[in-house]
């Protein structure tokens, strides 16, 4: 049976594998963040992920599960910070962000794995091991999991929070609990694309699926399917050019959103002139 040249290796079997799954976590998270307005807290938890890798291999953890409870930390720090700045609530982010960036230039310091904090930083596909896959396919499906058993909540706090509290809905825990999914999602996605870009996978494909869906569903469909041609495409890229697959993967998914805005241009162009010219016939009969 033929198989292509790229799936041939054994390490790129394991990156689509892991690739696939983040692809379809990270809109699905994202499209909650976009929707809320909280595209900032996704680049925050990544920069104290990367002290949580840090502070692992100083201390000889496995550097996801270092950084999955330093991100962990982070979002419970950030959700107390927003109640006591009530009224300066992006103070909060900046707070854990700064914090987390000198956090992790200290413990970066303190260490001598410089290599291999750069593949956390950008992603490797060559270093995914089968650990890193088991470990990505547990939490992911935890992840899908919890949004399908929580989606009516939190698609209620998205919209409005204070509606939804009138009607039931408990806001706080579901708060607590959300952005514990993106601490998880960050740590799960961070070997494919790279801490420094996680973040840009849960916001670009939502951005695209907003230019076309009509609805939230359609949007979570297309961001999911936008998240997955981006993968694809970055990890081919990456693997006959050799280049960081994080960076391919995240470029490809700007380029396949450029091209939908002006292909929706265009389309929009012709509609326009389109019923331009239906009009003048009717007027001139």
């Amino acid at each position: 049976m033929y198989m292509p040249e790229i799936l041939s290796y054994g390490f790129m079997q394991r990156a689509f594998i892991a690739g696939v799954m983040v692809a379809l976590i990270c809109p699905t998270i994202g499209i909650f963040i976009v929707l809320r307005r909280l595209s900032m807290i996704g680049d925050t938890l990544s920069h104290v992920a990367l002290a949580g890798v840090a502070a692992g291999m100083l201390g000889g953890i496995y550097p996801i599960y270092s950084a999955l409870v330093f991100s962990i930390l982070a979002a419970f720090g950030i959700e107390k910070l927003r109640k006591a700045y009530q009224d300066y609530a992006e103070l909060s982010i900046a707070i854990i962000l700064s914090t987390g960036i000198g956090l992790a230039t200290i413990l970066i310091s303190m260490g001598s794995g410089n290599a291999a904090i750069f593949s956390y930083l950008f992603g490797s596909i060559a270093l995914v091991s089968s650990r890193d896959v088991l470990f990505v396919m547990i939490l992911s499906i935890f992840i899908l999991v919890s949004t399908i058993l929580l989606y009516r909540g939190l698609f209620y706090i998205t919209f409005d929070e204070e509606a939804a509290g009138l009607s039931g809905v408990p806001v706080k825990w579901l708060n607590h609990y959300f952005i514990v999914l993106i601490a998880v999602t960050i740590a799960v996605a961070m070997r494919i694309v790279g801490i420094l870009l996680v973040s840009s996978l849960m916001v670009v494909p939502v951005a695209t699926s907003l230019q076309l869906a009509k609805s939230f569903k359609s949007a979570w469909l297309y961001s999911m399917v936008f998240g997955l041609l981006a993968v694809l495409i970055g990890l081919t890229l990456s693997f006959y050019g050799d280049l960081a697959p994080g960076g391919t993967i995240v470029i490809s998914g700007v380029v396949i959103l450029m091209v939908t805005i002006f292909l929706k241009s265009i389309i929009k162009k012709k509609e326009v002139s389109s019923s331009g010219m239906s009009i003048t016939n009717s007027l001139s009969k």
